[in-house]
């Protein structure tokens, strides 16, 4: 992935922080200016509810897959590209990790790996990709149409950028998190490598998996 840089996060945060001052201020003089009590604050939606695992997608043995191949499972999806220079693998070795710690209870799970990159990422690419990481990790790739679908499913931004330096000229920027989806494809949860150790990850998949089984 391209890493969103600090200056480039600033520069967002700037921006965004400009524009709902600006929002801020032209509401207020309307207020004023109408005579009227601000609006009673509004509950905002986070999105989740939006978000599914939906896709049509190619593994990395060369076979078309969809959600439904992972039915009774739960998934733990990543998107990200091969040639991402630091946040992929650093990523995928923690999920790495809490597969490990997981032992036997990791069969309960589906580690999904998805390519925002599909020019670049082959089956046969993917294939020699993942096996670096787990044996358990299962790569997913497709034509453009089909990885934007799988993108929009789960709400996870990526763009290309162009960058001379890099691999043929490009980076892939996208989001960096995890997403824990339940067996019948809805959102549960989503991680970040970095916000807790892999074992402390692991017990949370496992409470997770062990709360929903009571349900």
């Amino acid at each position: 992935m391209t890493r969103i840089t600090p200056r480039h996060r600033r520069f967002r945060i700037v921006l965004w922080t400009g524009t709902l001052a600006a929002a801020i201020l032209a509401l207020g003089l309307v207020t004023l200016r109408m005579g009227a009590a601000p609006p009673a604050p509004q509950t905002a939606s986070t999105g989740e509810a939006a978000i599914r695992s939906e896709f049509s997608l190619i593994d990395h043995r060369g076979q078309p897959v969809t959600q439904d191949d992972y039915t009774g499972r739960w998934q733990l999806v990543f998107f990200g590209y091969t040639n991402c220079p630091d946040i992929c693998p650093t990523t995928l070795a923690y999920m790495a990790s809490v597969l490990d710690t997981l032992g036997p209870r990791a069969d309960r799970l589906a580690p999904l790996f998805v390519t925002v990159d599909p020019e670049r990422d082959t089956p046969e690419v993917l294939k020699e990709y993942v096996a670096a990481f787990h044996p358990r990790l299962t790569g997913l790739t497709g034509t453009e149409a089909q990885v934007a679908a799988a993108a929009e499913s789960f709400k996870v931004f990526y763009e290309r950028r162009e960058e001379e330096s890099a691999p043929d000229g490009y980076l892939m920027a996208h989001a960096g998190h995890i997403y824990l989806m339940r067996p019948d494809g809805s959102f549960d949860a989503v991680f970040q490598e970095g916000d807790q150790p892999p074992e402390a990850l692991a017990n949370e998949i496992t409470a997770r998996i062990a709360k929903e089984a009571k349900t």
